[in-house]
C-alpha cells in the first residue's frame, strides 16, 4: 500500500464494529478499506458451511436485543428466524432446564408452585449462614442457595475461569436470574433469533462495495497502512497497538473440538451445559438447531476453556484490579492518537454482545460523520 490518504478510513477488523463502521462511512459517501488478519470476514461471529449447516466456528452467537432501532438495523443485512435460546444442562446424566426457572426447580425438588421454590432457595439461603459473601462461591449461595450452585453452577465456573470457584472475587457474579415461571428462554429480549443462512452472508452484505482485504497483519507493514488513510478506526487488542507498553491485558480463551457426524440428530438442542467438573468441556453445540436443519449429518462442537496463551484468540477479558488499572493506562494512551478510533470487545477490553458492539460502532460513526475534518 503506497498511496498516501487513498482511504478516507482504514478498518482494522471486520468483526461487528468494523463492519457496521466501514457500512455507515461508504454510506456517508466516505472512502474506506477493511483489512482483516484471518482468512474471513465476520470477526468471531463467522460461520461456516460445512454438509450444509452453518456452523458457529467461534462459539454459539445468538441475537438479541431490547432495542427496535438494532434489531431493524441488523435486518436489512439479513433475514433472522425465529430461534430462541433454551439451554440444557446436564449434571450427573440428568437433564436441567436453564435458566433456572420453574421447571429446573421441579427437576431439582419436585416443587410444583413458586411459593414452594422461594421456600426452598430462602431456607438454604439462611442454612449458609453467609451475610458478607467473600469469594464467588459464597456470593453465589447467598442469592440461590446450595443446591443450584453445586449441579449448575460450580462445576460450569470453574472449568470457564480455570480457579476454584474460592478463589474467584464474588463481584463476577453481581446476580443470579431466578424464575418463578415455567419459562425456559434464556433471554428477556423481545427480539432474538439466528440470521437465516448463517452470520457470513449478513457480513457480505453489510461489506458489499466496501474493498476489504484478507490475511493482512495491520502490524507487519503499520505506517504504510497508517499513510494509506486519513483516519483508522482500529478494533483489536488495545496492548497490542502500543507493542504491550504496560504489559499484557489478560484473558480467558476457548478451543473447539468439531466433529461431523453421520446421524439426523446428537442433542435434540442447540446448546447442551455440562456442569459437572469431571467433564473436561462446558458444552457441546448442535449447530443445525440454529436454524432447525433437517439435514442427515450434524456437526457438533465440544467447547473446552483455556489459559490464554499468544497466539489463542481472546474470549473474555480478566476483569481484575490489575487488568483494570493497566487498561485505564492504555485508554490514556488511546486518547492522545489524534488520527486512530478505537473500538469493539478487543479495543475496548470488555465483553460485549453483538447488539451492543453495532450500538458503540452506530454512535462512533455518528460521531465522525457529524463532525469530520
Amino acid at each position: 500500500m503506497d498511496k498516501v490518504n487513498k482511504f478516507d478510513f482504514l478498518i482494522v477488523g471486520s468483526g461487528f464494529f468494523g463492519a457496521v463502521c466501514a457500512r455507515e462511512l461508504t454510506d456517508a459517501g466516505f472512502k474506506c478499506c477493511v483489512i482483516e488478519k484471518r482468512k474471513h470476514i465476520g470477526g468471531n461471529a463467522f460461520t461456516e458451511n460445512i454438509e450444509g449447516i452453518n456452523v458457529h466456528r467461534y462459539g454459539a452467537h445468538i441475537f438479541h436485543t431490547n432495542h427496535r432501532p438494532i434489531w431493524d438495523y441488523v435486518n436489512k443485512f439479513a433475514t433472522f428466524n425465529r430461534y430462541t435460546n433454551s439451554p440444557v444442562a446436564i449434571y450427573k446424566d440428568k437433564l436441567y432446564n436453564l435458566p433456572f426457572n420453574m421447571n429446573t426447580f421441579y427437576q431439582l425438588w419436585e416443587t410444583k408452585t413458586p411459593e414452594e421454590a422461594k421456600m426452598k432457595i430462602e431456607d438454604q439461603i439462611i442454612e449458609s449462614g453467609i451475610k458478607n459473601p467473600q469469594n464467588l462461591e459464597e456470593q453465589a449461595i447467598s442469592l440461590v442457595g446450595t443446591d443450584i450452585y453445586e449441579k449448575l453452577i460450580k462445576g460450569y465456573t470453574e472449568k470457564q475461569w480455570g480457579r476454584k470457584a474460592t478463589d474467584l472475587p464474588s463481584f463476577i457474579i453481581k446476580r443470579l436470574p431466578v424464575r418463578f415461571t415455567y419459562d425456559n428462554n434464556y433471554f428477556n429480549d423481545l427480539y432474538q433469533g439466528i440470521p437465516i443462512g448463517g452470520y457470513t452472508s449478513l457480513f457480505e452484505n453489510l461489506l458489499e462495495g466496501i474493498e476489504v482485504i484478507l490475511e493482512t497483519d495491520y502490524f507487519a507493514n503499520r505506517s504504510n497502512w497508517n499513510n494509506s488513510a486519513k483516519k483508522v478506526i482500529y478494533t483489536g487488542p488495545l496492548n497490542l497497538f502500543f507493542d504491550n507498553y504496560y504489559g499484557e491485558l489478560e484473558y480467558r480463551s476457548l478451543y473447539f473440538e468439531e466433529i461431523l457426524l453421520n446421524q439426523q440428530n446428537f442433542q435434540g438442542n442447540a446448546v447442551i451445559n455440562y456442569t459437572d467438573i469431571e467433564v473436561p468441556y462446558t458444552r457441546i453445540i448442535e449447530h443445525k438447531h440454529f436454524e432447525f436443519g433437517t439435514q442427515n449429518k450434524t456437526v457438533i462442537s465440544k467447547e473446552f476453556p483455556k489459559e490464554w496463551e499468544l497466539g489463542d484468540e481472546p474470549y473474555y477479558p480478566i476483569n481484575n484490579a490489575i487488568n483494570a488499572e493497566k487498561y485505564l493506562k492504555y485508554r490514556k494512551l488511546a486518547e492522545l492518537e489524534k488520527n486512530t478510533y478505537f473500538g469493539g470487545r478487543l479495543a475496548e477490553y470488555r465483553y460485549y454482545d453483538m447488539h451492543q458492539v453495532i450500538a458503540s460502532a452506530l454512535k462512533l460513526t455518528k460521531d465522525i460523520i457529524q463532525n469530520f475534518s
